[in-house]
């Protein structure tokens, strides 16, 4: 495919916004379950994360079925049908506000998470054949810093309008009850209707300019051919890769989501442990800046990814090591607000955010050796890993019950992320490798 620098860059610079968009959208669920928690009135444990469980899952049940619908009308008109369905489930945070019905709230994520694994599913096989293969990588890695830094911004951004008043919000929970309770309530739960309405416009809008932009619609040839859905089943590195990175986003997730929640349940005021998971994403950032740099120039993926997950292991645990009482002063700082306030978080905290480098160029790392040698069958084992997303429905629900009292309590819980990592550190090592079963 012979393209200009013009005719490449643009579509690339269109690519960024989109992966900067639905970082956005994806990052924005940390602060959304501290908010989620407060309006619906959730119970501690499990049922916060319900939040990324209705997200995460739609990948798992629509990738495969989605594949095929992309296969039909194109990666172009999937793009822009993918905002237009993200856009619907933004609407439907309206009425959820309206009623503060966690259930519908639920389904809205659900109908986003399926936008977002249609958009998923066209852009990322498109941002590798839209430039000469040899630099692909280095066009991921970018794509990644877009969709990070969106996460970065993200708690700022929707923690600020929805939760800028967090201690007397708070303070409002325990002194008032019967209607003014309800009334207090239902004044918070409206503030969701201006950022999600104006998200809904967005998408809205960049789905139209998808559909009028001069974005090739290219023309996958034998890509897009399936090949059979057990053919796949074939190819440990496949399968094996599955698993890896079913492992790391769920991973990922409880890193960014849980931190919050885990932080309020030690005693970090709501005003702080709100932005905490703009810390977890801005170390992601700075380690894919590293990858861009060092990959494959002075280490190979299969030894970014080894490194990853050693990285991984130590932090883990650090974090269900070091005693609560362990803490130090973090600068607090609030873009929107343009403040900046000193807390005193527990130093486990600033290892769970750590969690960020060593879970960067997992995602990077672990496709293109999964899906190494799958020629005609490459379609369907992109769509397996796009399920694989499900990792971030799942584990944080188990973190979520190994946090209650009852079982091993919030910070203890985080032993759950050690064999995580081991597994995908033997992937990087032999799994991948595995030429056959």
């Amino acid at each position: 495919m012979t393209r200009s620098n013009r005719d490449g860059f643009l579509p690339i610079l269109i690519l960024g916004a989109l992966f900067f968009l639905f970082g956005f959208v994806t990052w924005v669920n940390g602060p959304l379950i501290s908010y989620l928690k407060i309006i619906c009135e959730l119970d501690s444990g499990a049922e916060p994360f319900y939040v990324t469980f209705a997200f995460y899952i739609a990948y798992f049940v629509t990738a495969l079925p989605l594949a095929s619908v992309l296969q039909r009308i194109g990666m172009k008109q999937g793009m822009m049908y993918g905002l237009f369905i993200m856009a619907l489930g933004a609407l439907l945070f309206i009425p959820a506000a309206q009623s503060r019905s966690y259930p519908m709230f639920l389904f809205g994520l659900f109908v986003i998470g399926t936008g977002l694994s249609l958009l998923q599913t066209a852009s990322n096989p498109y941002i590798t054949v839209v430039g000469p293969l040899e630099s692909a990588a280095a066009r991921i890695s970018i794509m990644g810093i877009c969709n990070k830094m969106a996460g970065v911004l993200a708690p700022f951004v929707v923690g600020f309008v929805l939760l800028g008043d967090a201690s007397a919000i708070q303070d409002d929970m325990q002194l008032l009850s019967g209607d003014a309770r309800l009334a207090r309530l239902d004044e918070i739960a409206g503030r969701v209707t201006m950022p999600y309405g104006v998200m809904a416009a967005v998408l809205f809008a960049l789905g139209a300019l998808v559909r009028f932009s001069p974005l090739p619609d290219l023309d996958m040839g034998e890509r897009q051919q399936s090949g059979g859905a057990f053919g796949v089943l074939a190819h440990p590195a496949l399968v094996l890769g599955v698993v890896a990175l079913f492992l790391y986003v769920g991973v990922e997730v409880i890193a960014v989501d849980t931190i919050g929640v885990f932080a309020e349940e030690v005693g970090v005021p709501l005003q702080e442990a709100k932005l905490l998971p703009s810390y977890t994403l801005m170390a992601m950032v700075l380690c894919y800046v590293v990858g861009i740099v060092a990959i494959p120039r002075f280490i190979s993926q299969e030894a970014a990814l080894g490194i990853s997950a050693v990285v991984g292991v130590v932090l883990s645990l650090l974090v269900v090591l070091i005693p609560l009482d362990t803490t130090f002063t973090l600068p607090v700082v609030d873009l929107v607000a343009m403040s900046t306030t000193p807390a005193t978080i527990p130093v486990s905290i600033l290892f769970l955010a750590l969690l960020g480098l060593a879970n960067a160029l997992m995602w990077p790392a672990i496709w293109p050796l999964a899906i190494k040698g799958l020629g005609r069958h490459t379609s369907v084992g992109g769509a397996m890993l796009i399920m694989a997303i499900a990792g971030g429905a799942i584990l944080p629900l188990v973190y979520g019950r190994l946090a209650l009292p009852a079982a091993l309590g919030p910070q203890q819980a985080y032993w759950m992320l050690l064999p995580c990592y081991l597994f995908i550190l033997w992937y990087a090592v032999l799994g991948s490798r595995k030429s056959s079963w």
